[in-house]
């Protein structure tokens, strides 16, 4: 059984970015080989929550994959981190004015989780760890949307696929060459880990130990 993933990564939105890490790094796994994954590249989308989500769940209802790994820049963080939520309430797009503030005072705020154990996905991992604040901006917006089109009752997504479809979001630092090796190798472990439990999900009646590249 060969494990369908949708990966995504973000443009840039500011002058001084020359790149966005995400789409850096989805790069460099372009270039890797997983047995028994196919993996699907959905690169540099639009720096706007609508425009985003649009070519996302396009690309989601066209392949119906078993697993969403959707990737952004962080660049105020120094490790890979992944989110365990995602908020109702962000800016929509870089010309979105609405303060932290004034996204922070909303009372009714709905919080979508992933279904997949974070816990178990980090661990053993060298510079990844679970992170419970995506952000507020368009990297929250894309995750809440996917999210909550993965959950909605009544949904392509759960009507037309036999496997729930898994989604996380990982935020990427800025890649260095001192970081890289790390955060490839890390990354690495994450697909293969979302595989992992994609393939014991659909397989649990006949599977006793875990996949091998289950690390």
């Amino acid at each position: 059984m060969t494990i369908k993933i949708l990966l995504t990564s973000f443009q840039t939105w500011l002058p001084h970015q020359e790149s966005n890490s995400s789409d850096d790094l989805l790069s460099h796994i372009e270039e890797l080989e997983f047995p028994g994954i196919s993996l699907t590249f959905l690169r540099q989308l639009p720096v706007d929550v609508d425009g985003a989500k649009g070519f996302a769940i396009a690309k989601i209802e066209e392949l119906q994959p078993h697993a969403i790994i959707c990737c952004g820049m962080a660049e105020s963080r120094t490790i890979l981190t992944v989110e365990s939520c995602a908020n109702s309430y962000y800016r929509s797009s870089t010309l979105d004015s609405t303060t932290l503030a004034e996204i922070e005072s909303k009372s009714e705020r709905i919080l979508l989780k992933t279904s997949v154990d974070l816990e178990e996905l980090v661990a053993g991992l060298a510079v990844t760890e679970i992170s419970h604040d995506s952000g507020k901006f368009v990297c929250e917006g894309l995750y809440y949307q996917i999210l909550n089109y993965l959950q909605s009752p009544g949904s392509s997504a759960s009507l037309s696929h036999h496997i729930n479809i898994s989604c996380i979001f990982v935020h990427v630092p800025i890649l260095t060459p001192d970081n890289l090796a790390d955060i490839v190798t890390d990354f690495s472990q994450i697909i293969e880990k979302i595989a992992a439990l994609k393939l014991l999900g659909a397989e649990k009646s006949g599977f006793s130990k875990k996949p091998d590249f289950w690390v």
